[in-house]
């Protein structure tokens, strides 16, 4: 069973705000910068949420269980179950 929010930081975030996921972290050379090391999560209507690297992994696992699929397998659910083409 799967939820429809995973929890970034001290937030639930709804799993369809979702627009993306960094890959790497955030890197931007100043000193001042308070993200370091962070993975931006970004939200529809501009918003982002910024996870560490469990936070992340998680948010990408949760994202593949809601919505059914994972990017390492692209074939649709239950495609083994489909006959075969005749």
């Amino acid at each position: 069973m799967y939820s429809n929010f995973t929890q970034v930081d001290d937030k639930f975030v709804p799993l369809y705000r979702v627009m993306w996921v960094a890959a790497v972290p955030h890197f931007c050379g100043d000193e001042a910068c308070e993200r370091e090391g962070q993975y931006e999560i970004c939200l529809e209507q501009g918003e982002s949420v910024w996870a560490t690297l469990i936070e992340r992994d998680e948010m990408l696992k949760s994202l593949d269980d809601w919505s059914g699929g994972s990017p390492d397998d692209p074939s649709p659910p239950g495609a083994e179950e489909w006959p075969d083409e005749p």
